[in-house]
């Protein structure tokens, strides 16, 4: 920590590189964030970075936060960001799923090596299942992501804007063996509500696609946050 190092970096979409000179540090990016949107700060927009802590309890009390805040503040519109979320505990976005969904519903399934397949289905019926939802991804939303808004999305649940996610829907375990390395083995497959593989073929495609290039990040012209916004005030 403390040290610089220099960087050459090609952006996406772009043909040369950039030189950037950083200052190495601890960095701790918290696991979601709540803001407000829109012209009387009426949507709420849930931030997920990821579908982990250091405990699958954290992650769950820090979402129960979340929902409370939201549901407390009488919010009847909500974006759920998922941009850039690579994912984290399976159980996670099952647990999430539940907040938005009433009881009955597929959430996701996993299929072994032996082809048998179990169902998660949403069963409390949780406290967003009113709030008119859109869900935010890019190519960076991967796995858990994937299975959160692959089920509202099916559910017709939401409506899910951005760009083409990731496509990872298998489940690893870590073997480790006696000289200190370790294998990982893929040993299930997560299928969408509708039984189909979440892959690289078979990843979850919005029903809106919309662009945010580099340069709009550059000028902070956050397109695909903005038509969110409008598809809710309209």
């Amino acid at each position: 920590a403390g040290t610089k190092v220099k960087l050459t970096i090609l952006h996406n979409g772009e043909t040369e590189s950039e030189e950037i000179e950083i200052t190495r540090s601890e960095i701790t990016v918290p696991s979601m964030s709540l803001s407000y949107a829109g012209d009387n700060g009426d949507i709420a927009v849930l931030k997920i970075n990821r579908f982990s802590d250091s405990t699958y309890g954290e992650w769950v009390s820090n979402w129960d936060a979340a929902v409370n805040s939201i549901v407390e503040s009488g919010s009847e519109k909500m974006i759920l960001d998922l941009r850039g979320n690579p994912g984290g505990f399976f159980d996670a976005a099952i647990y999430a799923a539940d907040d938005f969904l009433d009881a009955g519903k597929v959430i996701a399934k996993e299929q072994d090596s032996r082809g048998k397949i179990k169902e998660y289905n949403s069963s409390k019926g949780g406290k967003l299942t009113n709030i008119e939802l859109v869900v935010l991804v890019d190519s960076g939303s991967a796995s858990a992501s994937e299975i959160l808004s692959g089920a509202l999305q099916q559910a017709d649940r939401a409506e899910v804007i951005g760009e083409k996610t990731y496509g990872k829907g298998t489940a690893q375990t870590v073997l480790d063996l006696s000289d200190g390395s370790t294998l990982h083995v893929t040993i299930l497959k997560w299928l969408l509500p509708d039984g189909g593989w979440l892959n690289k073929d078979n990843s979850i495609t919005p029903d809106l696609e919309v662009e945010y290039s580099n340069d709009d990040f550059k000028a902070g012209n956050d397109t695909q946050m903005q038509k969110a916004v409008e598809i809710l005030n309209t």
